[in-house]
């Protein structure tokens, strides 16, 4: 992918103003989550879609620290512990309240996120939601990849070592990690 054709990152202001738009949409806490997801821990569409409850539980039941993401959930073996956002976890508990009202919820095998028709999403769905969030709000060049570059050139930006970015982000090369950060 050349340089030109990236996702654009996403300032600390957009972060805000999309967080506290969509936290006011239809399904404002199951958006807010997913947004957090792709900024606060860098999961890709693919890895968001695939989330269980189970990921992000302690063993009382509780959201724990860490998504605990397996390689059948992620790109390739990239399946890694993740820690988790205060921003985001507060978010979970919040949608895990709204899921033990339902009947169907099994927290070993239910899914974070849901849809109407549906007790789970896709990876284009949750794409396509991206793509709809950014051109509502009027973001140009943001896709369902701009969060988690967002998150990478922040952790760049704080003075994390680019070894330490590429295990969060995990990825297999050093250079794919590099390509991630935005210079500007």
């Amino acid at each position: 992918m050349g340089l030109g054709k990236q996702a654009k990152t996403l300032s600390k202001p957009q972060i805000k103003m999309l967080s506290e738009l969509l936290i006011n949409t239809r399904y404002g806490l199951r958006d807010q989550t997913i947004f957090y997801f792709s900024v606060k821990s860098g999961l890709r569409a693919k890895e968001i879609a695939m989330l269980k409850w189970s990921m992000v539980m302690n063993s009382d039941g509780s959201v724990g620290d860490y998504l605990h993401l397996p390689n059948s959930s992620s790109k390739g073996k990239s399946g890694r512990i993740v820690p988790l956002n205060k921003d985001l976890k507060k978010s979970l508990i919040s949608l895990l309240e709204q899921h033990r009202q339902l009947q169907d919820f099994e927290p070993q095998t239910s899914s974070i996120f849901r849809t109407e028709r549906s007790h789970s999403t896709s990876a284009q769905a949750i794409v396509n939601m991206f793509q709809r969030w950014y051109k509502l709000f009027g973001l140009v060049g943001c896709s369902s990849h701009s969060g988690r570059r967002t998150f990478i050139t922040a952790l760049s930006e704080k003075g994390v070592s680019v070894r330490v970015i590429q295990a969060l982000a995990r990825h297999s090369s050093l250079a794919t990690t590099q390509k991630y950060i935005d210079v500007s």
